[in-house]
C-alpha cells in the first residue's frame, strides 16, 4: 500500500473550495504503481473522509513515443509498435495498421484474408473483454469468475500460438493479407473454442449478472450520460453502455464486416453495471461472427498480388531470384510509398482505434498519429468519480478498461 499517501491538504481548505463540507480535506495519491490502478498512472484525489470531492490524473509514466519512432521505420516494421498498444487485443491493432497502409497503397485484400482477419479480431475482442470483466469481478471481491475466464483466454492464446508462434504480441498479418493460411489444427482449435466458451461464459453470467452484492457495487456507480460521453469523445463499449448505438464495424464496415449478421448491444445509464453487461453481450456477438466466418470461409489466396509490399513466402525466397529481390527490398525498406494522407479506423476492444497517416512519398511515414480510445475516455475519470467513494473509484476505472500501453503510446 506504499503507493497511497494520505496527508492533510493545506492547499485546498474546505471552507474556501468546498463550503458545503465540514472538516479538512485530505489528498490521496492513488498510484502510479498501485495494483488497483491496473497500470502505471496516477490519480491525485481530494477526499472528504471516504468521499471523493475532486481528482486530477497524471499520465506519461510509460510513454514510449511510438508515433515518433514510426517516422524512422519502414511501414511493415511498425507492426511491432501497434502490437504493444492494447496488448490485451493486439491483433486488432495490427490489422488496423495494415488496413491503413493498404488504403494508402490501394491494395485490395482477397476475401479469404479478410475473413481470417475478422475471425482473429473477434477472438481478440473476446480476450479483451474476458480480461476486463474478469478483473472487474476481482475488484469487487469475487475471484472465482476470473479463474473461469482466464482458462478460456488461455485457449485463445493457444490459437494465436498455433497460427504464428506468439501469444501476446502476435504478428500474424502482413500488409496485403496474412503471413500464412489457417492450418487444420488452427481451424480445429477455433471450432473447439466456439463449443467450450459458451457454457463457461454462461456460468460467469450466472455468478454476476443477478448477484446482489455485485449489483449493489456497480449499479449507479460512475454513470455518464450519452451527451457527456459524446462530448468527451467516447467510443466502443463505454459509449454504447451510455445508450449510443455506434460501432465502427457497422458505421464504416471494413474487412467484409458487412457480410455478417450481428447486433450491437447498448445500455441505458452508462454506469459500471451497464459497461459490464455490454461487454458480456459483445462476447456472445463475437462468437456469432466467428461462427459465420468459419462456416462461410472463402476459398482462394490469403494475400494480395502486391509483390512490392507483401513479403514473399520464405520457401519462394530460397528458390526464386525475383522473390529474393523483393524480400531484400522490403526488409531493407527500399520501396517508396505513394504520396498521400489517409485515416482508417477499426473497432478495437476499447473503441474506435484510428490511424492517421501522412506519406510524403518516402520509405517511412512522414507523420503517424494513433487515435487511442483509452487516452480519450480516461479524461472523464475524475468527473465520473466525483461524489463516490474510493472503493467505487477502483471499480469505475476497472470498468472503463484503461490500458496503460495504449494510454501512453
Amino acid at each position: 500500500m506504499a503507493d497511497i499517501e494520505l496527508v492533510p491538504n493545506k492547499n485546498f481548505p474546505a471552507k474556501n473550495d468546498h463550503p458545503d463540507l465540514v472538516g479538512e480535506l485530505t489528498t490521496l495519491n492513488l498510484g502510479p504503481t498501485h495494483p488497483a490502478t491496473h497500470g502505471i498512472f496516477q490519480n491525485i484525489l481530494q477526499m472528504d473522509g471516504e468521499k471523493i470531492v475532486s481528482g486530477e490524473q497524471t499520465i506519461g509514466y510509460i510513454h514510449r513515443a511510438f508515433e515518433k519512432i514510426a517516422e524512422r521505420r519502414p511501414f511493415y516494421q511498425i507492426t511491432t509498435l501497434t502490437d504493444r498498444m492494447n496488448y490485451c487485443s493486439s491483433p486488432i491493432n495490427n490489422f488496423g495498421w495494415h488496413m491503413t497502409v493498404e488504403k494508402l497503397l490501394g491494395i485490395e485484400v482477397p476475401k479469404r484474408a479478410q475473413y481470417i482477419r475478422v475471425i482473429l479480431m473477434e477472438l481478440a475482442r473476446i480476450s479483451d473483454h474476458l480480461i476486463c470483466n474478469g478483473i472487474l469481478g476481482v475488484d469487487s471481491g469475487a475471484y472465482s469468475g476470473f479463474l473461469y475466464l482466464m482458462e478460456k483466454r488461455e485457449e485463445i492464446y493457444e490459437i494465436y500460438e498455433e497460427i504464428c508462434g506468439a501469444r501476446l504480441t502476435t504478428n500474424m498479418g502482413r500488409i496485403g493479407g496474412m503471413e500464412r493460411d489457417f492450418s487444420n489444427e488452427a481451424l480445429r482449435k477455433i471450432r473447439e473454442m466456439l463449443k467450450s466458451l459458451p457454457p463457461v461464459l454462461k456460468e460467469f453470467e450466472n455468478l454476476f449478472n443477478r448477484n446482489r452484492i455485485f449489483m449493489d457495487r456497480t449499479i449507479n456507480v460512475g454513470p455518464i450520460s450519452a451527451e457527456r460521453a459524446l462530448s468527451y469523445g467516447f467510443t466502443g463499449p463505454n459509449l454504447r453502455a451510455a445508450g449510443v448505438d455506434y460501432d465502427v464495424r457497422v458505421m464504416n464496415p471494413y474487412s467484409s464486416y458487412e457480410d455478417f449478421d450481428f447486433i450491437i448491444p447498448i445500455g441505458q445509464s452508462g454506469d459500471t453495471y451497464d459497461r459490464f453487461m455490454v461487454r458480456n453481450e459483445e462476447m456472445w456477438q463475437s462468437m456469432k461472427i466467428i461462427d459465420q466466418a468459419m462456416n462461410n470461409l472463402p476459398e482462394g489466396p490469403f494475400f494480395a498480388d502486391a509483390p512490392e509490399y507483401y513479403l514473399p513466402p520464405k520457401q519462394e525466397v530460397y528458390r526464386s531470384m525475383e522473390a529474393l529481390i523483393y524480400h531484400f527490398k522490403i526488409v531493407m525498406g527500399e520501396i517508396d510509398a505513394p504520396v498521400g494522407e489517409v485515416y482508417h479506423s477499426v473497432e478495437g476492444g476499447n473503441g474506435e482505434l484510428g490511424f492517421y497517416l501522412i506519406s510524403d512519398g518516402g520509405r517511412t511515414p512522414y507523420r503517424l498519429h494513433f487515435r487511442r480510445p483509452s487516452f480519450i475516455y480516461y479524461q472523464a475519470f475524475p468527473e465520473m468519480c466525483k461524489g463516490t467513494t474510493l472503493s467505487d473509484a477502483i471499480l469505475i476505472m476497472s470498468s472503463l478498461n484503461v490500458i496503460a500501453g495504449e494510454l501512453d503510446a
